[in-house]
């Protein structure tokens, strides 16, 4: 059963503790990372056999398994693929920056010119919940970036085949080449790349401890967006909220992982009680109602503030990768929330919105680093770079400020490469 608290009647740590997973994956990482990393494709296939069950002879998906695999997809989901699609591409397409250029001043020119990575890598997690929805939400900024070739890697099944809904999201998305792979060897492939993978510049996407201890090893030769913890949900609610649908929110996200983290915040001791009796009735409700039983018992947590202002603060402090704001007038409060992954403003916007159909991305900052870190987004698969030209004229007007500023710092070298351009003799 949740745990309810009353803030400042237990301790920050009890109110702020987090949930990590305590798995520790390092050496065995590195150890899949160096074989991939030396054998190419052959290790691909010994680690997809090892791991998923699946003999393959090659790990691409070929244009005949696409075909199979979208004559398995409903015309009717087929629809709601592209609607989504089209939500997510309005949405990021805002986010496009655009080069600039600077010339003000006689003799100078300065700039900024943003340009796509050439390759990104999308990892996909397979497993009991296939994230087609990922496919869509990490593939769709990359192809409005401008990023030349997009290749997407997820684990097979027993069968050697991918998820038909990952490979019809795929489809719709614009996925340029897609693996057969998962775990660590293919963040591993996508980092160094293989006979079949080649290497990329960016890689995006969540993923299991495996996945996520790969990405930090690989960071640096690549590349990546960050590294995701498990999933997580603060519902801010006022007494006025249904504890129905509260309850029903907080075990959105409780049954993607038993590490998951659902909690809810409100400034109503009676709300909290009919949320956490509420939880009861619904657990066992839920397909996945083992995984959200584990999770809501063992990192799930009600807190009862004295006022919703101190709801707020608590919840910026928690920083939480999904925040719902339950509350009349949510745009009264928007301004206040700092540190939120994404914000789900009033008593009709479940965060399963934003998984699937609203169009902000769903890929974001979790473990409180939504505090410094932002959700992906079509910054994500950019890189800029800034240019200078100076005319000979224009050089010599700032020569001698260029040369003191080097002389300040002991770099004597720097000070005379700023003024020897002006001299009458540049021999």
């Amino acid at each position: 059963m949740i745990r309810i608290m009353k803030y400042g009647e237990v301790s920050n740590d009890e109110i702020f503790d987090r949930a990590m997973p305590t798995v520790n994956v390092t050496d065995k990482v590195a150890e899949i990372i160096r074989s991939v990393r030396e054998r190419g494709d052959e290790a691909l296939l010994e680690y997809t056999e090892k791991y998923d069950g699946a003999k393959l002879e090659s790990v691409l998906v070929t244009p005949e398994e696409m075909e199979e695999a979208l004559t398995q997809i409903t015309p009717e989901f087929m629809a709601i693929l592209e609607k989504a699609a089209a939500n997510i591409r309005k949405f990021h397409s805002r986010q496009v920056r655009n080069s600039f250029i600077i010339n003000d001043e006689p003799g100078v020119v300065m700039g900024q010119k943003v340009i796509p990575v050439d390759r990104a890598g999308i990892y996909v997690p397979g497993g009991t919940a296939p994230l087609s929805s990922t496919v869509l939400m990490d593939v769709i900024p990359a192809k409005i970036a401008g990023v030349k070739e997009v290749v997407l890697t997820t684990p097979p099944g027993k069968d050697g085949k991918i998820n038909a809904a990952i490979l019809a999201a795929a489809k719709v998305a614009g996925a340029d080449r897609i693996v057969k792979a998962g775990g660590a060897q293919a963040i591993a492939a996508l980092a160094y790349g293989t006979e079949s993978v080649p290497k990329t510049d960016k890689i995006v996407g969540p993923g299991n401890a495996f996945v996520a201890e790969a990405k930090r090893q690989v960071y640096g030769v690549v590349s990546i967006d960050m590294i995701a913890g498990p999933s997580e949900i603060l519902v801010a609610a006022d007494g006025k909220s249904n504890p129905a649908y509260l309850a029903a929110d907080l075990l959105s996200q409780a049954e993607h992982d038993k590490v998951a983290s659902a909690v809810l915040v409100t400034d109503s001791m009676e709300l909290a009680e009919k949320v956490r009796d509420e939880l009861e009735k619904q657990i066992p409700q839920l397909d996945r109602a083992e995984i959200a039983r584990i999770s809501i018992d063992n990192n799930g947590k009600i807190i009862v503030a004295d006022d919703l202002r101190t709801v707020i603060d608590i919840a910026n402090e928690i920083a939480p990768e999904h925040l719902e704001l339950c509350v009349d007038n949510p745009f009264d409060w928007l301004d206040s929330i700092r540190h939120a992954g994404s914000v789900f403003l009033g008593r009709n916007c479940p965060e399963a919105l934003g998984d699937y159909l609203a169009g902000p991305n769903h890929t974001l900052p979790t473990q409180g680093t939504a505090k410094f870190s932002s959700p992906l987004s079509v910054d994500d698969f950019v890189k800029k770079t800034q240019y200078t030209y100076f005319t000979r004229d224009a050089l010599a007007a700032v020569a001698e400020d260029v040369a003191a500023f080097a002389r300040m710092e002991g770099l004597t070298g720097h000070a005379r490469s700023a003024v020897i351009r002006t001299m009458e003799s540049e021999a």
